[in-house]
């Protein structure tokens, strides 16, 4: 083919890439929640969902499938058309989480081009009120006089947990349990002494004294408990492990569309009622620009790769 034939048959891509954004969408898009309705992740899909719908024309469906800790939704959203058509909303559990744990057929690094952050949360660090301590550092110094246990009912609270154990050297022993009820109901009965749990779960639960707050894990503190520090300002500088969520498409999607996706849910973002909606179910709307999205997932994984490695846990 002539140069000047190469020249013309770029051009041609090129602004038939634009004038495919600007009239996307063109018909109803999925967004796979790869868990059971009612969840945290699924309701920010439905949140958006919802608003995306009026603002673009066009339906935007949840497609809920569970199973595997995201897992097997996750991989749907790896092999889907890269056409815009299925989006995906990931976490910290299937993105930076599960892929350190298993052998699995995605990628989150490579299979998927992301979109927007969408919210950030924050677990808090609490104690059975019998328990002498007030601060994450009378915790760690108690846990090496006697023995001490942490609930925890999936990966996103036991390696918060790991973490802090790494970087303040307490003794902690997991108990493992099967959902955040029995995990809750475990430590105001006593049965472990320590856990991180949700805000939204755990607030009022500080407020009647059932349970202490020492610290919360993010990066900020919570507007729920905003007299309680985070883990650095208690002396652990450096310690973060926000929840969060995101919607990400298949690797390959057109730029143009991720971009047009991008400044829609950033409007969305910004409406009081969903910041509203959002903070009442214990996250905040985050927001940020694909690329920076992408950055974020990279350290993520690398960060929680470093505590699994640190912990001695095996790939399943």
């Amino acid at each position: 083919m002539k140069p000047m034939h190469i020249v013309a048959a770029l051009l041609c891509a090129a602004f038939a890439t634009i004038a495919g954004a600007e009239e996307y969408p063109v018909k109803a898009v999925r967004l796979i929640s790869p868990f059971s309705p009612g969840g945290g992740t699924d309701t920010v899909a439905r949140a958006l969902a919802q608003r995306l719908s009026d603002a673009m024309g066009k339906n935007f469906l949840v497609d809920n499938r569970a199973g595997a800790e995201g897992i097997i939704g996750t991989e749907l959203g790896a092999r889907s058309p890269a056409d815009g058509y299925t989006l995906l909303v990931g976490n910290l559990g299937t993105l930076a989480i599960n892929p350190n744990l298993r052998k699995l057929s995605y990628d989150p690094l490579r299979d998927f081009a992301p979109v927007i952050q969408t919210t950030a949360s924050s677990t808090v660090l609490v104690v059975h009120p019998s328990l002498p301590v007030k601060s994450v550092k009378e915790l760690a110094a108690l846990s090496k006089t006697r023995p001490l246990n942490y609930g925890a009912s999936s990966s996103g609270t036991y390696l918060p947990m790991e973490l802090l154990k790494q970087m303040s050297g307490a003794d902690l022993n997991h108990i493992p349990y099967k959902g955040t009820g029995p995990s809750l109901a475990g430590i105001i009965s006593g049965e472990v002494q320590v856990m991180f749990g949700g805000a939204i779960n755990t607030t009022s639960q500080v407020k009647n004294g059932r349970l202490r707050a020492l610290a919360v894990a993010g990066d900020r503190r919570s507007k729920a408990l905003p007299e309680v520090p985070t883990v650095a300002e208690a002396g652990y500088p450096g310690y973060e492990a926000n929840t969060w969520n995101g919607i990400l498409a298949p690797a390959g999607t057109p730029p143009a569309i991720i971009n047009r996706l991008n400044a829609e849910m950033l409007k969305i973002l910004s409406l009081p009622e969903v910041i509203n909606y959002m903070v009442a179910d214990g996250a905040e709307p985050a927001g940020n620009s694909p690329k920076h999205f992408a950055a974020y997932i990279r350290s993520e994984h690398a960060k929680w790769a470093k505590v699994i490695r640190t912990a001695g846990i095996k790939k399943d």
